[in-house]
């Protein structure tokens, strides 16, 4: 097991729907489970659905709240898009390049989830581009 995991709760309105999305569509490995609340392996990092009776409502734009997997392996990316697309998950943005030709380039697409929840996939041409490049100051679209 790595030595850091991840931990990411959001809200969710119904755990049925949530498993139909997170386990057939994105391919999650679902763990300990309630009527409230739902465990999930996103590529080895915890996912938890937590039900709400608040409203949930979409935002306007990616920005300024999402999450997501930086894949090291461009095909695994590939991989996750393609079945995206067999599975027809919704993409709030289509699969695009930025940056291209600099040492930020990168791949990316989002989805929506049915509660609004958005996930950005990347892989970076560049594995430096993670954490590193300090000297370039593009991050993300131009809003």
């Amino acid at each position: 097991m790595q030595k850091t995991l991840f931990h990411l709760a959001f809200p969710v309105i119904d755990i049925p729907q949530t498993k139909v999305f997170y386990v057939d569509g994105l391919g999650c490995i679902p763990g300990r489970q309630t009527s409230q609340a739902l465990i999930l392996n996103l590529y080895g990092h915890q996912l938890v659905a937590h039900v709400t009776k608040e409203p949930l409502t979409p935002q306007k734009n990616i920005y300024p709240r999402h999450f997501g997997i930086i894949f090291t392996d461009e095909q695994d990316w590939q991989e996750l898009l393609e079945k995206a697309q067999i599975k027809q998950l919704i993409f709030r943005e289509e699969p695009k390049s930025r940056f291209i030709g600099s040492p930020l380039e990168h791949h990316t697409f989002f989805l929506e989830d049915p509660f609004y929840n958005l996930m950005e996939f990347k892989y970076y041409r560049h594995s430096e581009a993670i954490f590193e490049n300090s000297e370039h100051n593009l991050i993300g679209d131009r809003v």
